[in-house]
């Protein structure tokens, strides 16, 4: 049987943190914890997984809270209506093994990807606008470009990756597993021809459909159908579907 107050799913999470001093954080044996108090000195009062996490963060949505941890995104003060084609951001840390073996947190988006953001539109027929092969190719490259920028000494800029290299044949370093990986997203990035700036704008940079469009000074749509294209060469490139 559970101890009291060391479970919950989102349902209790949510009402817990609409208290005033609820907020939540990352577990360092996994999941997460809900306290309501000033610091880490307050008792946990449940806790979450992943997949609960991830809803906390749709609904009611979350904000970075001073001294770490999240608290819930107030629809009267903080909640602001995202523009269209633009998926919300939900600012936080996320801990990541880092090519040294060691656990390491960064700071990210919490929000869903542009990407996932986008697998849920719907077509004029009512078709996904990203099928299955495209948000998979799109799930690869994503993978395969923070593997590159996992690399010692790489910073978490994109154009500061090496576009090639050597690397030894005798022996496998993380600084060579990210330069193997870097070589794989450019070659997957030149597959996508004239759509490869916007393909990398969305599932490298993680920018919306709007903000990619405004950064390569393309007209309103034309992202869209770029995206589009370059998702389809880009599945056809790691041959899935």
């Amino acid at each position: 049987m559970r101890a009291a107050g060391m479970s919950g799913g989102a349902g209790r999470a949510r009402r817990l943190l609409a208290r005033p001093g609820g907020w939540i954080e990352p577990r360092s044996e996994g999941g997460y914890a809900v306290r309501i108090g000033p610091d880490r000195r307050s008792r946990v009062v449940a806790t979450v997984d992943e997949a609960d996490f991830r809803r906390l963060v749709e609904d009611p949505g979350l904000k970075a809270r001073p001294g770490g941890g999240w608290v819930q995104r107030r629809e009267s003060q903080d909640a602001v209506a995202p523009a269209p084609g633009r998926p919300g951001f939900v600012e936080g840390e996320r801990t990541v093994m880092g090519a040294n073996g060691r656990m390491e947190t960064h700071r990210a988006n919490l929000a869903p990807s542009p990407i996932a953001w986008l697998s849920g539109r719907r077509d004029a027929g009512g078709r996904p606008w990203i099928d299955r092969a495209e948000r998979a190719a799109a799930d690869r490259l994503a993978a395969e470009a923070e593997l590159a920028l996992a690399g010692p000494s790489l910073t978490m800029r994109w154009d500061a990756l090496p576009r090639c290299g050597g690397g030894s044949a005798a022996r496998t370093e993380p600084g060579d597993r990210a330069l193997a990986a870097g070589r794989r997203v450019e070659a997957a990035l030149a597959a996508c021809g004239p759509a490869r700036a916007m393909v990398e704008q969305v599932c490298i940079r993680a920018s919306s459909l709007q903000a990619a469009e405004q950064g390569l000074g393309l007209r309103r749509r034309q992202g869209k159908l770029l995206l589009k294209a370059g998702l389809r060469a880009l599945a056809a490139h790691y041959r899935i579907g």
